[in-house]
């Protein structure tokens, strides 16, 4: 997140950078006939009874794949994609709902728990809640705006973890082994376990844990006097859960849970390219390593859920308590060593946010004309951002050595409270045994303050106190569908969703009309969607049609050297979602989807602050994306089966991050081309023992994933190796996993 920045030799330099409706089940041993039920109505229903666009991926398919993470869904999530050079630092982005800034666009549920800020002042949208997914019930992603139900930040969609409940029906435990090795890196190690344990005929408890250290891949390779150090970026992620489940009769249900996840990485994921064709310079992936850097991030989440059976109606109450904590130190030697006289140059955050949550709903059970669902929510947040421009001595890369100045360098600190009060209700009108209508509404009223500290020879020190802030938003969603049988449907929905404005960073000695605050802003999706099973659902075929207006977009924009949020332009998606799954014979499954997404501004932002124009793509919006899955699975004798699989994603070209240096030097952003990552997979299953090996991005594809100036941009000032920061595609890994079920 820009905050703190500085003019040096002419150049604004950023010193913070917090730094199938389409859904189908990818489960390659579903049975055919097997029914999908989702939540994403805050309600179960089978997925061909939601008038809207929702993917499922179940926990099996998770684990087939090997998949631990964001960059691992998306090959099985149409529309879906991740902004990241760092892992624990990530953009999610649905139907292409992304200028870049700080506040996020898609919301991150663990269910029935909201996970992370909803403010624009704590590095919300590239802090998305990467959680482990090992012992996941199934993950639910919803497209488009969800702000009826699921409230404000939902403006993209919302992506759901729904994890297994304890179960009285028996005790169960699993353990999971595994190995990867990545081309030109290290070895990587995986391991986790799960147990459920019932304790009497009403009470069960159930915990999982994971732990896995991923080696690195990135090397500095000395570089301009730079160290020389292999596999820099390599990262540790464990953490837990537990869930205890009492259900002392028929009609009360209570579920208590915790989370807790830690991600320990060493060198940001981001590679040195050329900024002209962004090739990674000096042949291979490296990055210049000057001094030691990190980024941990931390997940604390706790749950109480309540629900009651009345009869007529089932009361749901859930209370939540989470935290994410980041702490990273950047190296900013190459961009200001020489501007400040020769020291090595880092930088030090700390991001924190808090925040309670409380929602208690009342939902009929069906209904033959009428089922309806009213509720309230509320949360509480507290945030805080501190950070630090230092100097260290110079001349031994790889080594810390602070300089004990007289005076602080650049001192930043921020403290935000965010408070939001909501009611809601949704109906759905069985007005014909052949058509539905559902009709959803959300008034939400939120308030904030800030504080602001600034100190340093750079900023000088200054304090301002209590920049407050509010929005009242009323958001809608009216769905009508038409059913042909049981098992085909058409439906249209038309949605709004917002994303909450908040009080600004004030710039020191900021011009007269700087915004003291910025505005909501929010986007309208017009849709329509047909979804169709075949009677023994061996084959299905989903497809939808959206446009979306998205009006007052928060951009971010520097003033005397400050990141400020404000609204500017707007723009206008067209878009259009294809899934077909085939199931021809036992045992094998096969699905294609295709995307086209047309995301452009439909109007001018500020030409210094952010420099986009009426007709530029919304970065990392690729026009066209296929994605490709087929799993077969026989018997290879009595309790042994065998299983092949693989996968293809194809991203055409996008857009790199709005970024007015490299526009002023290119005449363009960023242009990222098209790529393609395959991934293979096979497994041996014993019944209690189960093996499986799988092989990421076999060709070695080198796409890129995010762009940033992380070493600014060839012909600026402020540039020493003429290298433009990007993200990449993880090289080739080739892993194995060994499981036993007791």
């Amino acid at each position: 997140m820009r905050y703190l920045t500085k003019a040096l030799s002419g150049s604004a330099l950023a010193l913070a950078l917090a730094s199938p409706t389409i859904a189908w089940a990818q489960d390659g041993d579903a049975n055919a006939g097997d029914e999908i039920i989702v939540t994403a109505q805050k309600r179960s229903q089978t997925l061909i009874d939601v008038p809207q666009s929702v993917s499922v991926v179940s926990g099996a398919t998770l684990e087939q794949q090997g998949a631990t993470s964001f960059a691992d869904y998306l090959k099985n999530v149409p529309s879906l994609q991740l902004v990241q050079g760092t892992p624990g630092q990530g953009r999610l982005v649905l139907r292409g709902i992304n200028t870049g800034g700080v506040a996020s666009t898609v919301a991150v549920y663990v269910d029935e728990t909201p996970f992370g800020s909803s403010t624009a002042l704590a590095n919300a949208a590239e802090l998305a809640g990467d959680f482990d997914s090992f012992d996941v019930a199934r993950i639910e992603v919803l497209r488009g705006p969800q702000g009826t139900l699921y409230g404000a930040s939902s403006l993209g969609g919302l992506l759901k973890f729904v994890t297994n409940e304890p179960s009285t029906a028996g005790f169960e435990a699993k353990a999971l082994a595994g190995a990867e090795f990545t081309d030109g890196g290290n070895a990587s190690w995986r391991g986790a376990a799960m147990v459920n344990v019932p304790l009497g005929e009403t009470l069960a408890f159930r915990a999982s844990g994971s732990y896995r250290k991923q080696g690195g891949y990135i090397d500095s390779i000395g570089t301009a006097a730079s160290n020389v150090r292999s596999n820099i970026n390599d990262f540790e992620n464990y953490g837990g859960r537990a869930s205890l489940l009492w259900t002392p009769d028929v009609n009360l249900s209570v579920r208590l849970s915790a989370l807790f996840q830690n991600l320990y990485v060493d060198a940001p994921g981001i590679v040195e390219a050329d900024p002209a064709t962004l090739e990674p310079l000096y042949g291979g992936l490296t990055q210049s390593e000057y001094l030691p850097t990190f980024s941990d991030v931390k997940y604390r989440l706790y749950n109480g859920t309540v629900t009651y059976d009345f009869g007529g109606a089932t009361l749901t109450s859930a209370t939540s308590y989470g935290e994410q904590l980041q702490s990273f130190r950047a190296d900013y030697t190459a961009n200001l060593s020489a501007a400040l006289g020769g020291p090595y140059v880092y930088f030090d955050q700390l991001t924190e946010s808090r925040k309670w949550t409380q929602e208690l709903r009342l939902a009929s059970n069906g209904g033959d004309f009428l089922e309806w669902l009213v509720g309230g929510y509320y949360t509480h947040e507290k945030a805080r951002i501190f950070q630090n421009l230092k100097t260290a001595v110079p001349g031994t890369p790889g080594v810390l050595t602070p300089i004990d100045l007289p005076f602080e360098l650049a001192v930043f600190h921020l403290d935000s409270r965010y408070e939001e009060v909501a009611g809601f209700a949704n109906a759905t009108l069985h007005l014909a045994p052949w058509f539905d209508i559902d009709l959803g509404g959300r008034y939400s009223h939120n308030s904030q303050s800030a504080d602001q500290v600034t100190d340093g020879a750079l900023l000088g020190a200054a304090v301002i106190r209590d920049v407050r802030s509010s929005d009242n938003v009323f958001t809608w969603s009216v769905a009508p569908k038409i059913k042909f049988g049981t098992q085909t449907s058409l439906y249209a929905r038309v949605a709004k969703g917002y994303r909450p404005g908040g009080p600004n960073v004030i710039p020191i000695n900021s011009p007269p009309g700087t915004p003291t605050t910025f505005e909501p802003d929010t986007v309208t999706s017009y849709e329509i969607g047909f979804k169709g099973d075949t009677a023994d659902r061996s084959a299905s075929i989903e497809a939808s049609l959206y446009h979306i207006d998205w009006s007052d977009i928060q951009l971010a924009a520097v003033v005397n050297g400050f990141g400020v949020n404000v609204n500017g332009t707007s723009a206008k998606v067209d878009g259009a979602e294809i899934a077909a799954t085939l199931r021809p014979t036992r045992g094998l499954t096969t699905s294609i989807s295709f995307t086209v997404n047309d995301a452009k501004l439909s109007g001018d932002t500020d030409p210094v602050a952010v420099g986009a124009v009426k007709g530029d793509r919304l970065p990392f919006t690729p026009k066209y994306a296929v994605n490709l899955n087929a799993d077969y699975r026989w018997d290879l004798g009595p309790n042994i089966a065998a299983s092949i699989g693989g996968s293809m994603r194809s991203l055409s070209r996008q857009s790199g991050s709005f970024d007015p240096a490299y526009l002023a030097a290119f005449g363009h952003f960023a242009r990222v081309d098209a790529y393609e990552v395959i991934d293979l997979r096979a497994g041996l299953d014993f019944g209690r023992y189960s093996l499986s090996a799988y092989a990421n991005n076999v060709t070695n594809s080198g796409g890129i994933t995010s762009t940033q100036a992380l070493l600014g941009v060839a012909g600026l000032p402020r540039n020493v190796n003429g290298a433009l920061g990007t993200g990449v595609v993880r090289p080739r890994t080739i892993g194995v996993n060994a499981t036993v079920v007791f």
